[in-house]
């Protein structure tokens, strides 16, 4: 039997909340969901892969207006293929800077917390702030410790 969901349920199972889902509808993302005689938001079960790659999308950095292309294309049928593969492809490399971006931070964290960690963590942050001071004062520069 076929089903359809509310906006409320929707939002329940993407975990997002209804105002999220209602702005999107607003930014022209959701034009495939349907409404009832009262003016109501009626979610079917081929919306939840629509909605699942929006918040893909969403998630992983694409800004709005660019969803809603990507939306826009897929509504337009299989003449768009090619451009929504562009877009998902460049989009991709996008994710790919990021995560690399990502990594180096987190080798930088790493780092830190392993200094912090180490036995002689008091000497080593010792060393740093001599090196500081004697850095700005070499500079005539004020001393940042206090």
């Amino acid at each position: 039997m076929k089903k359809t969901y509310s906006i409320k349920e929707v939002a329940d199972y993407f975990h997002l909340p209804i105002s999220t889902i209602r702005y999107y509808d607003k930014k022209g993302l959701l034009p495939f969901v349907s409404k009832n005689e009262a003016g109501y938001r009626v979610f079917s079960e081929s919306d939840f892969g629509f909605i699942k790659t929006i918040c893909c999308l969403k998630n992983t950095g694409m800004p709005i207006k660019d969803i809603r292309t990507y939306i826009d294309l897929c509504m337009q049928g299989t003449a768009s293929i090619q451009q929504r593969r562009e877009l998902l492809q460049q989009h991709k490399k996008n994710v790919l800077k990021q995560q690399q971006v990502l990594h180096d931070n987190l080798k930088e964290i790493t780092t830190k917390i392993q200094r912090y960690a180490s036995e002689d963590s008091v000497n080593i942050i010792k060393g740093q702030i001599n090196f500081v001071q004697d850095e700005k004062k070499s500079l005539n520069l004020e001393n940042p410790f206090k």
